[in-house]
Order: structure tokens, then C-alpha cells, then sequence
């Protein structure tokens, strides 16, 4: 078997946000977010579920997830497979957003509910050796979480080394699953489980149409561009100011990104400001 690899961001949305699949996410979201007993997560509704896009059409194409539970809290899971800078800003911004956006007019704040925000990351941010922390909003002085309706949960890939035989908890497998199914040839006999089982079945390419393999592929190679494109901006700026040569990098990379993505979705992969997007959008910029 060959399966793709999660960190792709349509491998991941298809993946865990396929809206006939929901079982898998509700797995993900119980062992990252460790839910037991009442605060279990049974129902998922997606707000952006799953579709094969079109090439042309890419930048109508969220590619995080977003879903409500039956509590009508909100889940936003993002996959960063590079380090653009910035990342936990974006985080904030974006869930910031989400939870301004539950109400469409007026001031009714009894109405909003807890946001939780899970970011995967193929690199490190934090100091810490942790590979999952959780970040809340504590009252310095109690140490209560007076101010609950924010939540964040951040994975960091490169921290995680466990291997097949070490893996004890759901939270372990699904890691694992997500930076090293790629590698794999065959479903583990420590996966048995049905949404495991159901989740390596979805990541089994020879089951992807051809349309979904060429957008996998489109991806892949796009991301990889991006990525050489940061690093030449980088080495060119060694001698003549490497922060310069940085910005000017990123800037390349959201020209490039102008015809296939909105400009939110831009400014979340690259940590420019939406203005900047839509200067660079103007002719001769």
C-alpha cells in the first residue's frame, strides 16, 4: 500500500475533514483535547467538509478545518508544514475571528461559545521538549481559568519520537500517524482500531481519483517551490541584510500563491497583513 502523506495540506483535509468520515476527527479531537465522561465529542458538523478542488479553483478552497460539536463549540485544526513565521499570531487572529464571527448582529454574548484551536506543525516553536501543550487564559493570581472560552493546543511533529512499539495512548497513534503514514507500507497490527483502520484506508492513494492525486501532487510540489524559495532568499541575504532578503522571500511567495488562494488563506500560510495581499494584488506591485 501506498498512502499519502497528512502533512499535505488536501491529504489532511481529506483525511480528517471528510464529512463521511467524521469519525475520524471526532478521535483526534477526544485525544488531543484528552475529552472523557460529559465532555466527550459524539457529533461533529463541518463548516467546510471536503472537496476535490480544481487547480484554477484552489483559492476557493479552505484548507483548515473548522467544526461545531453538539455543544456548539468550535474546532479549528490547521496543519503547517513550514515555518513562515509568526505561526501563534495567526493562531490568535484566527480563532479571535472565529469567535467574533458567531454572532451576525447585535451584542447577545450569551450566545458565544468556547473556541478551540489545534495546531500541527512540522516545526518547533516552543522552548519546551513537550511535542503537545496546551495554552490557556489563567488569572495569574489563582491560578483559575477565569476566562474560558479560548483554548489552544499546539503539536510540534519534529518533537515526537516515538516509534510503533512505544505507542500507548490514542493521542500517541494519531501523531504518529500523521508524520509517518507516509513511510508505511501496511497497516500496524496496534491499529486495529475502526477509526485507525478507517483513517489509513482514506490515506490509501490507490483509492484517490486521478483529479485528487494530481492536486496531491500539485501541492507537494508547491509547498516544496515555497519552501526553496524562502531558503535562496535567505542565503542571498547572509552578506546584504538577511532579514530583507527574508521579507522579499515571502512577498515571492504570496505572488505566487495570488492566483490560487484567497487573501486570508495567504495571510495565514505566510504571516502577511490581508493590506499587504491586496497591494500586491494591484497591477505593477
Amino acid at each position: 500500500m501506498k498512502f499519502a502523506d497528512p502533512k499535505n495540506d488536501i491529504a489532511f483535509k481529506k483525511i480528517f475533514g471528510n464529512d463521511q468520515h467524521k469519525n475520524i476527527l471526532i478521535s483526534f479531537l477526544n485525544a488531543v483535547l484528552d475529552f472523557s465522561g460529559d465532555n466527550t465529542i459524539v457529533a461533529v458538523t463541518l463548516a467546510n467538509p471536503y472537496q476535490v478542488p480544481k487547480i484554477p479553483e484552489l483559492k476557493e478552497t479552505i484548507l483548515d478545518i473548522k467544526a461545531t460539536n453538539q455543544k456548539g463549540n468550535t474546532f479549528i485544526v490547521e496543519m503547517q508544514r513550514k515555518d513562515l513565521g509568526n505561526f501563534n499570531k495567526r493562531s490568535l487572529y484566527y480563532t479571535s475571528k472565529a469567535y467574533v464571527n458567531q454572532l451576525d448582529k447585535g451584542n447577545d454574548y450569551n450566545k458565544l461559545k468556547k473556541v478551540y484551536f489545534i495546531g500541527i506543525v512540522n516545526f518547533i516553536i516552543f522552548e519546551h521538549p513537550n511535542f503537545i501543550s496546551r495554552h490557556l487564559i489563567i488569572n495569574q493570581e489563582t491560578g483559575l481559568q477565569d476566562l474560558s472560552d479560548f483554548e489552544f493546543s499546539f503539536i510540534e511533529l519534529p518533537k515526537f519520537n516515538k516509534d510503533l512499539e512505544a505507542l500507548k495512548s490514542i493521542l500517541d497513534k494519531w501523531i504518529y500517524f500523521i508524520k509517518n503514514v507516509e513511510n508505511l507500507t501496511m497497516i500496524p497490527e496496534n491499529y486495529q482500531h475502526k477509526d485507525f483502520k478507517e483513517a489509513f484506508n482514506v490515506a490509501t492513494q490507490t483509492t484517490w481519483n486521478k483529479q485528487e492525486l494530481e492536486i496531491y501532487d500539485y501541492v507537494s510540489l508547491k509547498e516544496f517551490d515555497d519552501i526553496n524559495a524562502l531558503q535562496t532568499a535567505k542565503n542571498k541575504g547572509i552578506e546584504q541584510g538577511i532579514e530583507q532578503g527574508i521579507e522579499q522571500g515571502v512577498l515571492t511567495v504570496a505572488k505566487n500563491l495570488l492566483d490560487l488562494l484567497d487573501n486570508e488563506t495567504i495571510a495565514l500560510k505566510t504571516g502577511l497583513t490581508i493590506e499587504t495581499i491586496q497591494q500586491l494584488r494591484k497591477p505593477n506591485i
